[in-house]
């Protein structure tokens, strides 16, 4: 399956439900500088992100002085601004589970917390070993590119609600079917995007 193939499934699927969305968005303040390059009004959301870079064990330097290239995320209903992160298996790792665990207790989320930390805690074995080799930059340690990714689905969860949008929807297809785990969370969905 090629890269982007199962949001592709999603949004066809949504697209066919009467939702339009559109793949790959960016936003200005969403770099690569993470919680280093957000503006003031994301305040609050740089206390916890800094803490969850620091649980990752990341290294500031790099991304402080690093490039402020946009990051793309998978769908946007732009009626609305709602973001919505279709997760395979590899954002289900143990490193996921330590931000997840150090979310604030009222942090604004489009997914159930509690059903992402079971399947962390469900399929962590295997998704430490996607790209297990890979390095990515600020993340030295072991597991570099995993870290990363619970680091930048940290930087999606908590900055966007602090930058005014809605909460980001998170959507389990761990099995990388993007049409079928659209029908389990459609009405999810609708009610989220108040269609």
């Amino acid at each position: 399956m090629a890269r982007g193939d199962t949001e592709l499934a999603f949004k066809a699927a949504a697209a066919a439900d009467g939702i339009e969305l559109t793949q790959s968005y960016s936003f200005t303040w969403m770099t690569e500088q993470g919680h280093f390059g957000l503006p003031p009004e994301a305040a609050d959301a740089v206390r916890s992100l800094h803490d969850i870079f620091l649980a990752l064990e990341g290294d500031a330097a790099p991304y402080a002085a690093g490039r402020s290239n946009v990051l793309r995320g998978d769908l946007l209903h732009k009626p609305t601004g709602t973001i919505i992160e279709v997760d395979e298996l590899q954002h289900f790792s143990s490193w996921r589970l330590i931000t997840l665990d150090a979310y604030p207790p009222d942090a604004a989320l489009g997914f159930d917390r509690d059903e992402y930390i079971d399947l962390c805690r469900r399929n962590a074995v295997r998704a430490d070993k996607y790209r297990a080799s890979k390095l990515a930059k600020g993340f030295p340690n072991p597991g570099s590119r995993t870290r990363q990714r619970a680091y930048y689905d940290s930087l999606r969860d908590l900055a966007a609600s602090a930058m005014g949008l809605p909460p980001v929807i998170r959507v389990p297809a761990i099995d990388d079917d993007g049409a079928e785990a659209y029908p389990r969370h459609r009405d999810r969905i609708a009610r989220a995007l108040s269609i």
